[in-house]
Protein backbone atom coordinates (compact mmCIF):
# COMPACT_ATOMS: atom_id res chain seq x y z
CA UNK A 1 0.00 0.00 0.00
CA UNK A 2 0.85 3.41 -0.77
CA UNK A 3 2.50 5.70 2.02
CA UNK A 4 2.32 9.31 2.24
CA UNK A 5 3.44 12.09 5.03
CA UNK A 6 0.68 14.61 5.71
CA UNK A 7 -0.03 17.56 7.83
CA UNK A 8 -3.43 17.61 8.81
CA UNK A 9 -5.76 20.28 9.38
CA UNK A 10 -8.87 19.45 11.13
CA UNK A 11 -11.09 16.66 12.15
CA UNK A 12 -14.18 15.40 9.93
CA UNK A 13 -17.62 14.19 10.65
CA UNK A 14 -16.85 10.47 11.80
CA UNK A 15 -13.90 10.87 13.87
CA UNK A 16 -10.85 11.21 11.08
CA UNK A 17 -8.67 13.95 10.65
CA UNK A 18 -8.27 16.02 7.38
CA UNK A 19 -5.16 16.32 5.37
CA UNK A 20 -4.54 17.30 1.54
CA UNK A 21 -1.96 16.11 -0.85
CA UNK A 22 -0.12 18.20 -2.85
CA UNK A 23 -2.41 17.75 -5.59
CA UNK A 24 -4.84 18.60 -3.63
CA UNK A 25 -7.04 15.36 -3.14
CA UNK A 26 -8.16 14.84 0.32
CA UNK A 27 -7.43 12.40 2.51
CA UNK A 28 -9.19 11.28 5.94
CA UNK A 29 -6.83 9.78 8.14
CA UNK A 30 -7.74 7.36 11.04
CA UNK A 31 -5.63 7.62 14.12
CA UNK A 32 -4.89 11.58 13.56
CA UNK A 33 -5.68 14.79 15.19
CA UNK A 34 -5.71 18.46 13.76
CA UNK A 35 -2.49 20.06 13.50
CA UNK A 36 -0.11 16.73 13.10
CA UNK A 37 2.39 15.90 10.87
CA UNK A 38 1.97 12.26 9.91
CA UNK A 39 3.07 9.31 7.91
CA UNK A 40 -0.32 7.87 6.34
CA UNK A 41 -0.69 4.16 4.68
CA UNK A 42 -3.75 4.81 2.43
CA UNK A 43 -6.38 2.12 2.41
CA UNK A 44 -8.28 3.76 -0.15
CA UNK A 45 -8.10 5.48 -3.03
CA UNK A 46 -10.37 7.68 -5.31
CA UNK A 47 -10.09 10.48 -7.71
CA UNK A 48 -11.42 13.22 -5.51
CA UNK A 49 -10.38 11.63 -1.42
CA UNK A 50 -8.29 8.69 -0.57
CA UNK A 51 -8.52 7.35 3.10
CA UNK A 52 -6.01 5.88 5.45
CA UNK A 53 -4.01 5.41 8.93
CA UNK A 54 -1.69 6.57 10.74
CA UNK A 55 1.53 4.34 10.94
CA UNK A 56 3.96 7.03 12.04
CA UNK A 57 3.33 10.29 13.90
CA UNK A 58 6.54 12.53 13.29
CA UNK A 59 4.88 15.82 14.87
CA UNK A 60 2.21 14.64 17.27
CA UNK A 61 -0.56 17.11 18.64
CA UNK A 62 0.16 18.21 22.36
CA UNK A 63 -3.45 16.76 22.48
CA UNK A 64 -2.06 13.39 21.84
CA UNK A 65 -1.96 10.38 24.47
CA UNK A 66 -1.13 6.62 24.83
CA UNK A 67 -4.44 4.90 24.49
CA UNK A 68 -5.66 3.62 28.18
CA UNK A 69 -6.98 0.55 27.03
CA UNK A 70 -4.06 -2.44 26.07
CA UNK A 71 -7.12 -3.75 23.44
CA UNK A 72 -6.21 -0.82 21.32
CA UNK A 73 -3.06 -1.93 20.63
CA UNK A 74 -4.41 -5.54 20.41
CA UNK A 75 -6.42 -4.28 17.61
CA UNK A 76 -9.38 -3.67 19.00
CA UNK A 77 -11.68 -0.93 16.83
CA UNK A 78 -14.39 -0.43 19.33
CA UNK A 79 -13.09 3.55 20.55
CA UNK A 80 -11.44 5.11 17.72
CA UNK A 81 -10.38 8.51 19.70
CA UNK A 82 -8.54 7.25 22.64
CA UNK A 83 -4.85 8.80 21.20
CA UNK A 84 -7.12 11.52 22.34
CA UNK A 85 -6.92 13.60 25.47
CA UNK A 86 -10.09 13.58 27.21
CA UNK A 87 -10.69 17.72 27.26
CA UNK A 88 -9.51 17.44 23.61
CA UNK A 89 -12.59 15.00 22.68
CA UNK A 90 -15.01 16.94 24.24
CA UNK A 91 -13.61 20.12 21.99
CA UNK A 92 -13.73 18.50 18.79
CA UNK A 93 -17.30 17.09 19.28
CA UNK A 94 -18.64 20.73 20.22
CA UNK A 95 -16.23 21.52 16.89
CA UNK A 96 -17.82 19.15 14.61
CA UNK A 97 -21.47 19.95 15.59
CA UNK A 98 -20.77 24.02 14.94
CA UNK A 99 -19.22 23.13 11.67
CA UNK A 100 -21.64 20.90 10.23
CA UNK A 101 -24.44 23.53 12.01
CA UNK A 102 -22.71 26.44 10.11
CA UNK A 103 -22.32 24.85 7.06
CA UNK A 104 -25.19 22.45 6.45
CA UNK A 105 -27.70 24.00 8.76
CA UNK A 106 -27.03 27.51 7.14
CA UNK A 107 -26.67 28.82 10.85
CA UNK A 108 -25.17 31.73 11.62
CA UNK A 109 -22.43 31.64 14.39
CA UNK A 110 -24.25 28.42 16.57
CA UNK A 111 -23.93 28.48 19.74
CA UNK A 112 -22.55 24.77 20.92
CA UNK A 113 -22.10 24.08 24.25
CA UNK A 114 -21.28 21.49 26.96
CA UNK A 115 -23.37 19.20 28.40
CA UNK A 116 -22.98 17.69 31.35
CA UNK A 117 -19.72 15.96 32.40
CA UNK A 118 -19.78 12.59 31.89
CA UNK A 119 -16.53 10.09 32.65
CA UNK A 120 -15.40 8.34 29.92
CA UNK A 121 -14.66 4.90 31.48
CA UNK A 122 -17.30 2.58 33.04
CA UNK A 123 -19.98 3.78 32.03
CA UNK A 124 -21.64 1.93 29.13
CA UNK A 125 -24.36 -0.64 29.93
CA UNK A 126 -25.12 -1.73 26.89
CA UNK A 127 -22.21 -3.70 24.15
CA UNK A 128 -22.32 -5.05 20.99
CA UNK A 129 -20.17 -7.59 20.07
CA UNK A 130 -19.41 -10.92 18.40
CA UNK A 131 -18.55 -14.26 19.49
CA UNK A 132 -15.22 -15.68 18.01
CA UNK A 133 -14.49 -19.00 16.88
CA UNK A 134 -13.41 -20.33 20.40
CA UNK A 135 -16.97 -18.30 22.32
CA UNK A 136 -15.10 -15.59 23.49
CA UNK A 137 -16.86 -12.10 23.26
CA UNK A 138 -15.17 -10.00 20.68
CA UNK A 139 -14.63 -6.55 18.65
CA UNK A 140 -13.93 -5.89 15.57
CA UNK A 141 -11.13 -4.45 14.23
CA UNK A 142 -11.65 -1.15 12.90
CA UNK A 143 -13.12 -1.34 9.11
CA UNK A 144 -12.42 -5.04 9.09
CA UNK A 145 -14.43 -8.35 10.07
CA UNK A 146 -11.59 -9.76 12.30
CA UNK A 147 -12.44 -10.01 15.38
CA UNK A 148 -10.38 -9.63 18.58
CA UNK A 149 -11.45 -11.71 21.63
CA UNK A 150 -11.27 -9.00 25.11
CA UNK A 151 -11.66 -10.14 28.84
CA UNK A 152 -13.27 -6.68 29.67
CA UNK A 153 -13.64 -2.99 27.72
CA UNK A 154 -12.66 0.22 29.24
CA UNK A 155 -15.70 1.91 28.51
CA UNK A 156 -18.25 -0.73 29.69
CA UNK A 157 -19.86 -0.85 32.79
CA UNK A 158 -18.36 -3.28 35.34
CA UNK A 159 -21.44 -5.24 35.50
CA UNK A 160 -21.35 -5.71 31.65
CA UNK A 161 -17.26 -6.90 31.91
CA UNK A 162 -18.50 -9.15 34.54
CA UNK A 163 -20.16 -11.08 31.63
CA UNK A 164 -17.98 -10.42 29.05
CA UNK A 165 -15.22 -12.04 31.28
CA UNK A 166 -17.07 -15.05 32.60
CA UNK A 167 -19.01 -16.08 29.48
CA UNK A 168 -18.84 -18.12 26.54
CA UNK A 169 -21.34 -17.59 23.55
CA UNK A 170 -22.42 -19.67 20.07
CA UNK A 171 -19.29 -19.11 17.93
CA UNK A 172 -19.85 -16.75 15.54
CA UNK A 173 -22.50 -14.88 16.74
CA UNK A 174 -23.65 -11.61 17.03
CA UNK A 175 -24.03 -10.77 21.13
CA UNK A 176 -25.27 -7.57 22.72
CA UNK A 177 -24.98 -7.48 26.59
CA UNK A 178 -27.11 -5.16 28.50
CA UNK A 179 -27.41 -4.59 31.76
CA UNK A 180 -29.72 -1.72 34.43
CA UNK A 181 -26.67 0.05 36.37
CA UNK A 182 -29.22 0.78 39.35
CA UNK A 183 -31.15 -2.38 39.68
CA UNK A 184 -28.61 -4.63 38.88
CA UNK A 185 -30.92 -5.97 35.60
CA UNK A 186 -28.48 -8.34 33.62
CA UNK A 187 -29.15 -9.72 30.24
CA UNK A 188 -27.65 -11.19 26.96
CA UNK A 189 -29.15 -11.49 23.28
CA UNK A 190 -27.12 -13.35 20.93
CA UNK A 191 -28.67 -13.42 16.97
CA UNK A 192 -29.27 -15.74 15.17
CA UNK A 193 -29.40 -17.98 18.12
CA UNK A 194 -28.41 -18.62 21.37
CA UNK A 195 -26.74 -21.91 21.11
CA UNK A 196 -23.90 -22.90 23.86
CA UNK A 197 -24.62 -19.22 25.11
CA UNK A 198 -23.03 -19.32 29.01
CA UNK A 199 -23.71 -16.80 31.22
CA UNK A 200 -23.12 -16.17 35.11
CA UNK A 201 -26.39 -16.95 37.33
CA UNK A 202 -28.98 -14.49 37.21
CA UNK A 203 -28.56 -13.62 33.40
CA UNK A 204 -31.10 -13.73 31.54
CA UNK A 205 -29.81 -15.26 28.06
CA UNK A 206 -32.25 -15.16 25.07
CA UNK A 207 -31.76 -16.29 21.31
CA UNK A 208 -32.40 -13.63 18.53
CA UNK A 209 -34.60 -16.27 16.91
CA UNK A 210 -37.07 -16.64 20.06
CA UNK A 211 -37.45 -12.68 19.79
CA UNK A 212 -38.58 -12.97 16.34
CA UNK A 213 -41.08 -15.67 17.70
CA UNK A 214 -42.70 -13.19 20.06
CA UNK A 215 -40.81 -14.26 23.45
CA UNK A 216 -40.31 -11.35 25.61
CA UNK A 217 -37.53 -10.56 27.80
CA UNK A 218 -36.11 -6.98 29.38
CA UNK A 219 -34.25 -5.12 32.11
CA UNK A 220 -35.26 -2.12 34.01
CA UNK A 221 -33.25 0.57 34.25
CA UNK A 222 -33.65 3.86 36.85
CA UNK A 223 -33.40 7.25 35.35
CA UNK A 224 -35.25 10.54 36.81
CA UNK A 225 -36.78 9.13 39.64
CA UNK A 226 -38.85 6.56 38.10
CA UNK A 227 -37.59 2.73 36.37
CA UNK A 228 -37.43 2.03 32.96
CA UNK A 229 -38.68 -1.03 31.59
CA UNK A 230 -36.68 -1.84 28.49
CA UNK A 231 -37.49 -4.96 26.41
CA UNK A 232 -34.53 -6.81 24.71
CA UNK A 233 -35.46 -5.25 21.27
CA UNK A 234 -35.99 -1.92 22.26
CA UNK A 235 -33.51 1.31 22.38
CA UNK A 236 -32.56 3.01 25.42
CA UNK A 237 -29.76 5.54 26.05
CA UNK A 238 -26.01 4.19 26.96
CA UNK A 239 -26.15 4.65 30.55
CA UNK A 240 -28.33 6.24 32.69
CA UNK A 241 -26.03 8.88 33.55
CA UNK A 242 -26.28 9.88 29.73
CA UNK A 243 -29.71 10.12 30.11
CA UNK A 244 -30.41 12.21 32.17
CA UNK A 245 -28.22 14.61 30.69
CA UNK A 246 -30.09 14.24 27.63
CA UNK A 247 -33.16 15.10 29.77
CA UNK A 248 -31.35 17.92 31.83
CA UNK A 249 -30.58 19.58 28.13
CA UNK A 250 -33.77 19.10 26.66
CA UNK A 251 -35.40 20.31 30.10
CA UNK A 252 -33.28 23.60 30.02
CA UNK A 253 -34.26 24.48 26.57
CA UNK A 254 -37.86 24.00 27.20
CA UNK A 255 -37.70 26.36 30.56
CA UNK A 256 -36.00 28.77 28.53
CA UNK A 257 -37.75 28.68 25.30
CA UNK A 258 -41.46 27.20 26.03
CA UNK A 259 -41.89 27.75 29.96
CA UNK A 260 -45.56 26.73 31.05
CA UNK A 261 -45.91 24.51 27.96
CA UNK A 262 -49.09 22.06 28.18
CA UNK A 263 -48.74 20.04 24.74
CA UNK A 264 -46.14 17.69 24.57
CA UNK A 265 -45.07 15.54 21.01
CA UNK A 266 -42.25 12.92 21.73
CA UNK A 267 -41.71 11.81 18.51
CA UNK A 268 -39.21 8.18 18.36
CA UNK A 269 -40.31 8.35 21.92
CA UNK A 270 -38.76 4.70 21.99
CA UNK A 271 -39.55 3.51 25.64
CA UNK A 272 -40.57 6.78 26.75
CA UNK A 273 -37.55 8.41 28.31
CA UNK A 274 -39.02 12.08 26.96
CA UNK A 275 -42.38 11.76 27.49
CA UNK A 276 -41.86 10.54 30.97
CA UNK A 277 -39.88 13.33 31.98
CA UNK A 278 -39.93 16.33 30.29
CA UNK A 279 -43.48 15.50 29.78
CA UNK A 280 -44.72 15.18 33.03
CA UNK A 281 -47.50 17.40 34.08
CA UNK A 282 -48.44 17.71 30.42
CA UNK A 283 -50.81 16.14 27.95
CA UNK A 284 -48.43 13.97 25.99
CA UNK A 285 -47.94 11.85 23.04
CA UNK A 286 -45.43 9.90 22.16
CA UNK A 287 -44.97 8.57 18.78
CA UNK A 288 -42.99 5.39 17.90
CA UNK A 289 -42.83 2.47 14.87
CA UNK A 290 -41.26 -0.28 17.10
CA UNK A 291 -43.56 -2.50 18.66
CA UNK A 292 -41.62 -3.74 21.31
CA UNK A 293 -40.88 0.41 22.20
CA UNK A 294 -44.48 0.98 22.47
CA UNK A 295 -44.88 -1.85 24.66
CA UNK A 296 -42.41 -0.22 27.37
CA UNK A 297 -43.59 3.11 26.93
CA UNK A 298 -47.31 2.48 27.62
CA UNK A 299 -46.11 0.37 30.37
CA UNK A 300 -43.67 3.26 31.67
CA UNK A 301 -45.83 5.78 31.71
CA UNK A 302 -49.10 4.34 32.91
CA UNK A 303 -49.42 6.94 35.59
CA UNK A 304 -48.98 9.63 33.41
CA UNK A 305 -51.38 11.78 30.79
CA UNK A 306 -49.66 10.14 28.11
CA UNK A 307 -50.94 8.50 25.09
CA UNK A 308 -48.63 6.29 22.60
CA UNK A 309 -49.05 6.05 19.27
CA UNK A 310 -47.67 2.97 17.35
CA UNK A 311 -47.06 4.46 13.70
CA UNK A 312 -44.08 5.68 11.40
CA UNK A 313 -43.32 9.23 11.26
CA UNK A 314 -44.75 9.26 7.62
CA UNK A 315 -48.15 8.05 8.44
CA UNK A 316 -48.95 9.83 11.49
CA UNK A 317 -51.53 12.69 11.62
CA UNK A 318 -49.86 15.14 13.85
CA UNK A 319 -51.25 16.00 17.16
CA UNK A 320 -51.35 19.71 18.03
CA UNK A 321 -48.24 20.39 20.51
CA UNK A 322 -46.34 23.31 22.38
CA UNK A 323 -43.29 21.36 22.15
CA UNK A 324 -41.78 18.58 20.36
CA UNK A 325 -38.74 16.76 21.36
CA UNK A 326 -37.58 14.38 19.12
CA UNK A 327 -35.18 11.58 19.53
CA UNK A 328 -34.76 9.97 15.54
CA UNK A 329 -32.62 7.13 14.71
CA UNK A 330 -29.05 8.08 13.41
CA UNK A 331 -30.50 9.08 9.76
CA UNK A 332 -32.61 11.92 11.96
CA UNK A 333 -35.56 13.59 10.76
CA UNK A 334 -35.15 13.83 7.24
CA UNK A 335 -38.08 15.54 5.34
CA UNK A 336 -40.60 13.40 6.73
CA UNK A 337 -40.01 13.85 10.33
CA UNK A 338 -39.55 17.89 10.02
CA UNK A 339 -43.14 17.82 8.30
CA UNK A 340 -44.33 16.14 11.39
CA UNK A 341 -42.72 18.91 13.39
CA UNK A 342 -44.35 21.36 11.36
CA UNK A 343 -47.89 19.82 11.52
CA UNK A 344 -47.78 20.09 15.29
CA UNK A 345 -47.34 24.16 15.11
CA UNK A 346 -45.24 23.54 18.05
CA UNK A 347 -43.23 27.04 18.38
CA UNK A 348 -39.96 24.80 20.09
CA UNK A 349 -38.78 21.67 18.47
CA UNK A 350 -36.01 20.04 20.83
CA UNK A 351 -33.97 17.43 18.68
CA UNK A 352 -31.61 15.11 20.11
CA UNK A 353 -29.01 13.63 17.04
CA UNK A 354 -26.69 10.94 17.01
CA UNK A 355 -25.15 11.83 13.83
CA UNK A 356 -23.99 15.28 12.91
CA UNK A 357 -24.24 15.00 9.55
CA UNK A 358 -28.43 14.29 10.19
CA UNK A 359 -28.10 17.39 12.29
CA UNK A 360 -26.95 19.36 9.91
CA UNK A 361 -29.18 18.26 6.82
CA UNK A 362 -32.00 18.34 10.12
CA UNK A 363 -31.47 21.84 11.41
CA UNK A 364 -31.50 23.22 7.39
CA UNK A 365 -34.72 21.78 6.85
CA UNK A 366 -35.82 23.20 10.04
CA UNK A 367 -34.82 26.67 9.05
CA UNK A 368 -36.75 25.91 5.48
CA UNK A 369 -39.60 25.33 7.56
CA UNK A 370 -39.28 28.55 9.93
CA UNK A 371 -37.65 26.87 12.58
CA UNK A 372 -34.80 28.72 13.94
CA UNK A 373 -31.20 27.41 15.86
CA UNK A 374 -31.12 28.69 19.15
CA UNK A 375 -28.45 26.47 20.92
CA UNK A 376 -27.16 23.14 21.29
CA UNK A 377 -25.74 20.92 24.22
CA UNK A 378 -23.00 18.01 23.23
CA UNK A 379 -23.78 15.39 25.73
CA UNK A 380 -20.32 13.20 26.25
CA UNK A 381 -22.36 9.73 26.26
CA UNK A 382 -19.38 7.77 24.37
CA UNK A 383 -16.08 8.67 25.88
CA UNK A 384 -12.83 8.01 23.71
CA UNK A 385 -15.06 7.34 20.28
CA UNK A 386 -16.11 9.89 17.68
CA UNK A 387 -19.75 9.42 18.49
CA UNK A 388 -21.39 12.46 18.81
CA UNK A 389 -25.23 13.15 20.96
CA UNK A 390 -26.14 16.58 20.81
CA UNK A 391 -29.02 18.30 21.98
CA UNK A 392 -30.48 21.24 19.82
CA UNK A 393 -33.66 23.59 20.31
CA UNK A 394 -35.19 24.94 17.36
CA UNK A 395 -37.59 28.02 17.91
CA UNK A 396 -40.59 28.82 15.09
CA UNK A 397 -40.14 32.30 13.60
CA UNK A 398 -43.00 34.88 15.27
CA UNK A 399 -44.16 35.51 11.51
CA UNK A 400 -45.08 31.87 11.02
CA UNK A 401 -48.42 30.45 11.18
CA UNK A 402 -49.57 27.94 13.69
CA UNK A 403 -51.54 25.86 11.17
CA UNK A 404 -51.35 22.31 13.48
CA UNK A 405 -52.88 19.67 12.02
Amino acid sequence: MTRVELKTTSMAVGGEAVAREDSGRVVFVAGALPDETVVVELSEEKTSFARGSVVDVVVPSPDRVEPPCPNVARGCGGCDWQHIEEDAQRRLRRGIVADVLARAGRVTDPQVAPGAPLPAEGLRTTVRGHADADGRFAFRRRRSHDLVAVDSCLVAHPAVNEIIASSTFAPGSEVVIRVGARTGDRMVVSSPKRGRTRVPEGVTAVGGDELEKGHRAWIHEQVAGRTWRVSAKAFFQASPEGAEALVAATQELIDQHAPGAERVVDLCCGVGLFAGTVGQGTSVVGVERSAASVADARQNLGDLDARIVKVALARWRPSPADVVVADPARSGLGKEGVAAVVGTGAGLCVLVSCDPAALGRDAGLLADAGYEHVGSRVVDLFGHTSHIEVVSGFMKHADVGRGAG
